[in-house]
């Protein structure tokens, strides 16, 4: 459930119990009046029948000592009573016209008339509804801001004290603003109504099932907010919420329940986390198997997004196994267009299991049934240059390229993601065919799609990495620095500051500047490398070790030998502990040891640092290396 439902609004307002001013007093006169019990359903029943007339029922005449009936007096008052009869009869007949619209327009429409009977007090709760129809149809946000704010106002006066028909009113709040792409107003409401949530289920709420139904809402907006701002890692917490809360309240075997399994899947395998994505992915082809049969588009689905996590994980005969068996009842099904997509990916899976014949027929294939500019044609030829440079047809591969790019190069402002992917994807190709300054050229325009994409900010980075590194190994050192400060700071953002694609950016980094001449530059670089890599990967792995004996040789560098020979140390232990698997690596480390020795019994050690750098307390480009909430992934 994306947004908290306009049913869910009526159930809940007919439960509330609070003491605010009624669209209007349902017993005005308790022997006058024959109309419905029913009130609005934005404040329904919520609201408290008067238990005071106001004045509206005649109190009996008190006997006078001296009585002087006036019959034009009596005719007065009674006349009086009739008009605020009437004027009651009124307010109700408009607020069953509200009650009684179907579509936004309708909806409108009463408001309108009913807005100059009522005041703002009595309207806030068909605001709320009239947001909530909005919200559902998207069409104008900015009109569902606007009776959001309404509703607000008067709910954050009136509730003194949480309650559910207030975190609604912010879930809308929330959900408006993110169409806005006004995300960090949107993140504020969200946070403050998941606050309430959290104090309501401490409390002990009446409405738990109501409840979920609204915190499953504010968890959804949340992870949609947080990957609109590149923040993944944290979005991925809450749709894990929210799949924790369809469990409590589907059925096992619910075909909701199952997708919702597979949609986690498919966040993870979005940040290349395939061994998380892994489990959900087989929980959902489990349910749909059992609910829908082998046969259905659900379980054709699953297989094809586990042919991509097995891809991930390098386990390309099961991903070719998942491939096929979706392939067949895609066929069935007529879905050509899903299964242009899983043909190719099978072409993929071929390649990196070195049948490239087999895969180059499979793709001529499908070109046949591409269209002439269409993005799946560019992707056929992405793949057909994959195979021909593995089969280390060099001309043709970049022929293909070539076309791929002609064809992307239109689509550019209408599908700025999936363009983006297939650059990065060419450039890698380019690399591998050892054109570097090509791949370069078009890593930097991909990084100009990127760039206007907030949500993309992961992928930014890690695109910003490619191109400092690339830079680094053609020389241009200067010109490597900032890509690399940025990549940092957008997988920070996107990542958590303990993610080991951080902990391989700063090791660049440190390389850099060793290449500069820096070396207590690139020693504090290294120092963090390493701090990450011991947390991400573990001291024993062996990057972590690459990280340590750059800081050895950092330290070397500056002739700071004891700790030289410190860290040197350290990744000689780490390499024996991984047997004879690294024996050629035991080898170079204790070689640089000596080395580093012979240097140290020549140097005077009373000139040189005994402590090790600390860690900057900032990153190379001013801001803090530690985020408010450090995230690790392992």
């Amino acid at each position: 459930m994306r947004r908290a439902s306009i049913s869910l609004l009526s159930r809940l307002t007919r439960q509330h119990n609070k003491a605010l001013t009624p669209l209007l007093s349902r017993n005005y006169i308790s022997d006058t009046a024959s109309f419905s019990s029913s009130s609005l359903h934005s404040p329904g029943n919520h609201l408290k029948h008067c238990t005071k007339t106001n004045g509206l029922i005649v109190k009996p005449r008190q006997f006078q000592a001296n009585p002087s009936p006036n019959i034009d007096t009596l005719v007065e008052e009674k006349a009086q009573i009739s008009s605020r009869q009437r004027k009651i009869k009124e307010k109700y007949e408009l607020e069953e016209a509200f009650e009684s619209a179907q579509t936004a327009e309708e909806m409108l429409q009463a408001f309108k008339e009913m807005e100059a009977s009522f005041d703002e007090k009595e309207l806030g709760f068909a605001a709320l509804k009239i947001g909530l129809k909005l919200d559902q149809e998207g069409e104008d946000p900015e009109k569902t801001l606007s009776f959001a704010t309404r509703a607000l106002k008067v709910l954050d006066k009136v509730d003194n004290k949480p309650s559910l028909l207030l975190a609604m009113t912010l879930q809308l709040m929330g959900s408006a603003n993110y169409s806005l792409k006004r995300f960090n107003d949107s993140l504020g409401y969200l946070n403050r109504a998941n606050r309430i949530l959290g104090r309501l289920g401490e409390e002990g709420s009446d409405n738990l099932e109501d409840m979920k139904a609204v915190l499953h809402a504010v968890q959804l907006e949340l992870a949609n907010v947080k990957t609109a701002i590149g923040r993944r890692e944290e979005a991925l917490e809450n749709l894990r919420k929210c799949l924790e809360i369809k469990e409590m309240t589907l059925e096992k075997d619910s075909k909701e329940l199952g997708v919702a399994n597979r949609e986690l899947a498919e966040a993870y395998v979005a940040v290349l986390n395939f061994k998380e994505a892994l489990p959900f992915g087989l929980k959902a082809l489990d349910i749909h198997r059992s609910g829908l049969g082998n046969n259905s588009v659900e379980v054709a689905r699953d297989r094809r997004l586990l042919g991509v996590i097995y891809t991930g994980l390098e386990e390309h005969q099961k991903a070719l196994e998942q491939n096929e068996l979706s392939q067949k009842v895609l066929k069935n099904w007529g879905l050509s267009s899903d299964l242009l997509h899983a043909e190719i990916d099978a072409s993929n899976m071929q390649i990196a299991l070195g049948r490239y014949d087999e895969a180059i027929n499979t793709l001529k294939g499908i070109v046949q049934q591409t269209e002439k500019d269409s993005e799946t044609r560019a992707l056929v030829f992405i793949s057909m240059s994959k195979a021909l440079s593995n089969q280390e047809k060099f001309a043709d591969s970049k022929k293909c390229l070539e076309i791929a790019c002609g064809i992307l190069e239109k689509k550019e402002s209408v599908s700025p993601v999936e363009v983006a992917e297939a650059y990065s994807e060419i450039a890698m190709q380019y690399e591998n065919m050892n054109e570097l300054e090509t791949a370069i050229s078009l890593l930097k325009r991909t990084l100009s799609l990127l760039e206007k994409l907030p949500q993309e900010q992961h992928s930014e980075g890690s695109v910003s990495a490619r191109v400092g590194w690339l830079l680094l190994l053609t020389g241009k050192v200067p010109q490597a620095i900032p890509y690399l400060e940025n990549a940092a700071e957008r997988l920070k953002e996107s990542f958590g500051s303990k993610h080991f694609g951080v902990g391989y950016i700063y090791n660049n980094l440190g390389a850099a500047y060793l290449e500069l001449d820096r070396p207590q530059s690139a020693a504090q670089m290294f120092a963090v490398a390493k701090d990450i890599m011991d947390v991400a990967l573990g001291p024993q792995h062996a990057d972590a070790i690459e990280a340590c004996q750059n800081l050895s040789k950092a330290y070397g560098a500056m002739g700071s030998y004891a700790l030289a020979i410190e860290f040197q140390q350290r990744a000689i232990d780490a390499w024996e502990s991984h047997g004879r698997s690294a024996q050629d690596e035991l080898i170079e480390a204790r070689r640089i040891l000596e080395q580093l020795k012979t240097k140290a019994r020549g140097t005077s050690t009373n000139q040189l640092p005994t402590r090790a750098l600390p860690l900057p307390h900032s990153s190379p480009s001013g801001r803090s290396l530690q985020p408010d909430v450090p995230l690790n992934r392992k």
